[in-house]
């Protein structure tokens, strides 16, 4: 009987589930991850408002994992034997007939001073210390920044930043405290957020504008203070700082054996396989792909290429070439509590359209895409 292994328990690893079961794969599939559990990062841009909690953002798969016949191992991945096809966990090696790598990037934390701020995407407990600081907080400087891989300028998230600092903003204004706050929104980038399109970024930093958001842009940065951000030319103040860093791979991707990108995530060709490997597939943030500049790490796009990558380990059990590729292309709603922006961009056109009900739209899709897992 075939085993497929599935490093990671996010996005991409319970799309890869969904799509062999789907696709009448019977065979076994082990899924190792340090917990059972799959994390809706998306909807951490609620949590300052108190719109969601922990408990709404964890949600357990010991039923999905049931209902599609999945042992689970609670372990980490800590290396990989490529040429006797086995994967290292941190007590065992677990043999496989294929393979998807589906373990997410990590942030990249060398910016000194960086642990005076929050990383917001980073998880629940970076969220929450924010949200609880701004709410005791009577008035001050908050600052929201990203910044991107310099080996590999594409791995970045901007978008969780751009909702943050808009959600603030509505949070502020509706709790009757926004002249007391000065907000401000910093990038060394001189065109944040460009991979949205550049009417996108014009509209972005228009809006900030017309919020009375500062801007700082196009510096490079040189250290986070307990009351500050430093860049090279410049300093501003900062009582409370949200900062999302530049991504690279997993930790233990530098002794795998396998190609690596000069930012450091498995290099994939346009069928998910990890280059060189017949048998090793990556899908989500781990992974680097071929593609325009302005391909996106979200959950979206985890999910289009844990679909291929799928696909492609069932014609590699087959004996069969990979084939099956994945779209690219950059969907997301901008969220401000009260209002939403619709940002698309694909191959042949992009658009950006703002209004009220795309916020519900958004609170929709997340009860939608949760469902499967109980939630």
């Amino acid at each position: 009987m075939a085993h497929v292994v599935i490093a990671g328990a996010g996005f991409a690893a319970c799309t890869a589930i969904k799509t062999l079961r789907k696709n009448a794969y019977s065979g076994k599939i082990t899924l190792i991850a340090p917990r059972p559990e799959l994390f809706y990062y998306p909807s951490l841009i609620w949590v300052p408002s108190g719109k969601r909690t922990l408990q709404d953002l964890v949600i357990p798969l010991h039923d999905f994992f049931q209902q599609n016949d999945v042992d689970y191992i609670q372990s980490s991945v800590t290396g990989i034997e490529p040429a006797s096809k086995k994967i290292k966990t941190e007590t065992d090696s677990i043999d496989y007939d294929a393979l998807i790598i589906a373990s997410g990037a990590r942030y990249l934390r060398k910016l000194p001073g960086i642990e005076h701020a929050k990383i917001a995407c980073s998880g629940w407990e970076h969220t929450k210390a924010f949200a609880d600081q701004l709410a005791s907080m009577n008035e001050g400087t908050v600052a929201f920044g990203f910044a991107s891989n310099p080996n590999e300028p594409s791995a970045m998230r901007g978008g969780p930043v751009f909702e943050f600092l808009f959600g603030v903003d509505t949070l502020l204004r509706q709790q009757g405290r926004r002249e007391k706050f000065n907000l401000v929104f910093f990038s060394p980038a001189p065109e944040p957020g460009k991979r949205l399109g550049e009417k996108a970024v014009q509209r972005i930093l228009a809006e900030m504008k017309k919020r009375n958001i500062k801007t700082y842009l196009g510096k490079k940065m040189k250290c986070i203070t307990a009351d500050s951000v430093e860049t090279e030319t410049e300093s501003f103040k900062s009582d409370l700082t949200l900062f999302i860093p530049g991504m690279t791979g997993p930790a233990w991707a530098v002794d795998s054996g396998l190609r690596l990108s000069e930012g450091g995530f498995f290099k994939a060709n346009e069928f998910c396989q990890v280059e060189g490997q017949q048998d090793i597939f990556v899908a989500g943030d781990a992974g680097s792909f071929p593609g325009p500049e302005w391909r996106p790490k979200q959950a979206h796009m985890a999910d289009l290429q844990a679909e291929a990558a799928a696909k492609n380990v069932l014609e590699v059990l087959a004996l069969k070439k990979a084939r099956h590729t994945f779209k690219t292309e950059l969907i997301c709603i901008i969220d401000s509590l009260n209002n939403g922006s619709l940002v698309y961009r694909g191959a042949k056109r992009g658009f950006m359209m703002k209004m009220p009900p795309l916020h519900w739209v958004k609170l929709w899709f997340e009860r939608l895409y949760l469902r499967p897992y109980g939630k």
